[in-house]
């Protein structure tokens, strides 16, 4: 029956301090958006799309320069 002394403080301790935690895990935001990290793990990332034209004129031209590249090496490996 003494242990009961013992037992009863250190629940009622336990069950404090997991409140404190739950509490500053509310008020962190911790809760916001429970979604977004169980969604991301399906889904690529996006790129980074150019911020102007002159950017996506050079990787377009850039890209089309690599693939007749490309043609050119397979048509001489033949």
């Amino acid at each position: 029956m003494s242990i009961i002394y013992v037992l009863i403080p250190i629940a009622v301790l336990f069950v404090m301090l997991g409140l404190a935690i739950f509490f500053w895990a509310v008020r962190s935001k911790q809760f916001e958006d429970l979604d977004k990290e169980g969604f991301s793990i399906l889904f690529d990332e996006q790129q980074a799309q150019p911020k102007n034209t002159t950017d996506a004129a050079t990787e377009q031209a850039t890209a089309t320069s690599s693939a007749k590249t490309n043609q050119q090496q397979d048509k001489s490996s033949q």
